[in-house]
């Protein structure tokens, strides 16, 4: 069964969506975690959070939720992933507190960051295979065969797109497969919200890959206007 959710779940603009008018935002996640079975964690992008936070997300979700993680940018965009043994080193003994919460660990490559085989190899051979990691790549040089196989033979998953000047590549390099919906905007990442055929082809999609055998992942990253939560509810009702 593919999960479905959103990327984050933190937004004062999902108030009347999701969330009931005047919640405090420590009640956001257990409203979340009562009708999706997986969000992807974006803040831990901006600042790495100790472990007790990941322990405690670990104690308030409930069985069968999967937080999935967004790695620092700290490593993908300051480091450019160059020498990320202690970054691994924090990113793994926060993961471990995730226990029978844990989901993929997401890597978002900076636009600026171009094809480095060597650089990125480095990395997937010290990452833990438990850790699940899914590569998104934001630079048009890295989509090449290579680069497929390479992911392929550490078992990494390639993160599928969908967004303004983001390519959509149907492929799939792992046992999982990772989607990040940017919004269908021809224009603009992480606005409007995705029509009943778009969704429709996603299922579609979707369905394919589950009947080839791949857990599916997939998140909605247009949260403006509380589209994120809308969109995944239509996926999720199309897929049922």
């Amino acid at each position: 069964m593919a999960r479905i959710g959103t990327s984050g779940w933190s937004y004062d603009h999902w108030s009347g969506v999701l969330y009931p008018p005047g919640l405090p935002a420590g009640g956001r996640l257990a409203v979340y975690a009562s009708e999706f079975d997986t969000v992807e964690l974006n803040a831990s992008f901006y600042r790495w959070p100790p472990d007790a936070r990941f322990a405690a997300w670990r104690q308030r979700l409930p069985d069968g939720f999967e937080l999935a993680v967004k790695a620092p940018r700290g490593l993908t965009h300051g480091r450019r992933l160059f020498e990320p043994e202690a970054w691994i080193a924090r990113i793994t003994a926060g993961l471990h507190e995730l226990r029978g919460r844990r989901g993929p660990l997401l890597f978002q490559l900076p636009p600026t960051m171009e094809r480095d085989d060597a650089r990125l190899d480095w990395l997937l051979a010290h990452l833990p295979a438990w850790t699940r990691p899914v590569i998104e790549f934001r630079h048009d040089s890295w989509v090449a065969d290579e680069v497929f196989a390479l992911l392929e033979r550490r078992g990494a998953a390639y993160c599928v797109m969908s967004g303004a000047g983001l390519p959509c590549i149907l492929r799939a390099t792992a046992p999982l497969v990772y989607i990040r919906l940017h919004g269908p905007d021809a224009a603009a990442l992480y606005v409007g919200s995705y029509s009943p055929q778009d969704t429709a082809w996603w299922a579609d999609r979707i369905r394919e890959w589950e009947a080839g055998g791949h857990q599916v992942y997939a998140y909605f990253n247009n949260d403006g206007g509380g589209n994120a939560v809308r969109d995944a509810r239509a996926l999720r009702a199309a897929l049922a």
